[in-house]
């Protein structure tokens, strides 16, 4: 039995029931093969054990009073994965589909998306399966600061930097910021994604979705190509949807289509992008809206299809995990998609991301292609320690070098290791070789 396949087993048995982890660390060790199985020095190191397993596990209990005053009792996550190249780093999700194995598979992600960047940054990952829909200021403050009750003390800007993620915006980081100040009584760069007044970065909001633009179009350079005239499907209306949409179509793209929990709406000579942003990030309201003030748009209810069934140039899934299914891919392969770029983490199935790879069609892995987020919070953490704050372009120049360096990364490995084309095998590998490097230098620990 290889290496790679003893590890697989070891998981497979001692994860039980943990499938989102499972499958985002099958995906990452399926690639590793060809550097790990020609070194015995990674056996002999035991460093696959380590890589898989979290170096702590938090699970604890969020008691807080809805405004009935009724108690309510929810529970809360913090996996700190790995550290070896600096601080645990990774979003918290507020969302009651959370659980052990999502937060594990995301901060196991969130090492290599974080290697990637260049930035001095560990993997880790939390939450709660607390949902903030549905519920008031003040019941989401009390919520915030009875989570942060405990988790401050297993974090600090030297330890572990938590930021936002799916349910957790600039609102929750702001109640837990100050719930953190009020315990410590200190004003560190605990948390990113703050307040432009009080420590945040400027970009962060658009950075996910922007890095995810810039490093299909550094791709596309290579080809002597660009996003001009090309026809664009994304999946999804929030923050990572929308300024995704907002950076093809500055650059020549048209954005047809945009989904979200409920349908999808085509606009077959390109999507307003003020409505959207009205009607999602200032009303809050479903894009079945859109319409409604777009006679020439068509709303499709998820019942009745899929926005995969929009035939395009690029797809980009920006909504969540293990969205674009197998089926939806054969339908973008069908109708001639010749890019795939992971807004989300991981929302694309294996047998999905291997039948486009099969097709021809570049695919950018989330660890790659989202990166920017995390690499945006990386550059506020590096404002926070300095007590400097940068210009939006300064951030966005730098934003743009990083995304830029991580194509560059990932293609020289996967051309390196006799694989040219293929991104996913290219990111794993080249965000492994960085954190391997580094756990070797320091020993068993």
């Amino acid at each position: 039995m290889s290496y790679v396949d003893k590890i697989i087993s070891i998981i497979e048995k001692g994860d039980v029931g943990q499938s989102e982890f499972i499958q985002a660390a099958k995906e990452v060790l399926e690639s590793l093969r060809i550097i790990v199985d020609k070194d015995s020095v990674y056996e002999k190191a035991g460093l696959l054990e380590r890589l898989v397993e979290p170096e702590r596990a938090l699970i604890f209990r969020v008691p807080w009073t809805d405004d009935s005053g009724k108690v309510q009792v929810n529970r809360g996550f913090r996996v700190q994965f790995n550290s070896a190249i600096g601080p645990y780093k990774g979003g918290l999700r507020f969302h009651p589909s959370v659980n052990l194995s999502i937060i594990k598979f995301l901060g196991f992600e969130q090492i290599f998306k974080n290697s990637l960047t260049g930035l001095p940054m560990g993997g880790g990952k939390g939450g709660s399966d607390f949902d903030p829909k549905g519920k008031s200021d003040n019941e989401v403050m009390r919520f915030c600061q009875s989570f942060m009750t405990e988790l401050y003390r297993h974090i600090g800007p030297d330890t572990d930097v938590p930021a936002g993620d799916i349910g957790v915006g600039g609102r929750e980081i702001g109640f837990m910021y100050g719930q953190y100040k009020r315990i410590t009584n200190s004003f560190t760069g605990v948390l990113t994604g703050k307040g432009l007044g009080w420590g945040g970065s400027l970009a962060r909001t658009e950075a996910t979705g922007y890095g995810l633009i810039y490093i299909i179009d550094e791709y596309l350079r290579t080809k002597g190509d660009g996003f001009k005239g090309k026809k664009i499907v994304v999946s999804g209306s929030g923050n990572v949807a929308i300024f995704a949409a907002q950076k093809a179509m500055e650059l020549g793209a048209a954005v047809v289509s945009m989904s979200d929990s409920n349908g999808f709406i085509y606009h077959k000579n390109g999507i307003n992008l003020d409505t959207i942003k009205d009607i999602k990030l200032i009303n809050r309201e479903r894009l079945s809206k859109y319409a409604e003030i777009h006679n020439d748009a068509v709303y499709t209810d998820v019942n009745k299809g899929r926005v995969w069934d929009i035939p395009c140039d690029i797809a980009l899934p920006c909504a969540t995990q293990n969205e674009l299914l197998l089926e939806d891919a054969k339908k973008l392969a069908g109708s001639g998609c010749k890019i795939v770029g992971e807004g989300a983490n991981m929302p694309t199935t294996l047998d999905a991301t291997e039948l486009l790879q099969s097709k021809g069609a570049a695919f950018f892995p989330g660890k790659a292609a989202n990166a920017g987020g995390v690499a945006t919070s990386g550059l506020e953490m590096c404002q926070n320690s300095a007590r400097l704050s940068w210009s939006f372009e300064e951030v966005d120049v730098k934003l743009k070098n990083i995304m830029a360096g991580i194509f560059r990364s990932m293609d020289d490995a996967a051309r390196e290791f006799g694989k040219e084309g293929n991104f996913v095998i290219g990111a794993n590998i080249a965000g492994f070789k960085k954190v391997a490097k580094a756990m070797l230098d320091q020993g068993v620990i």
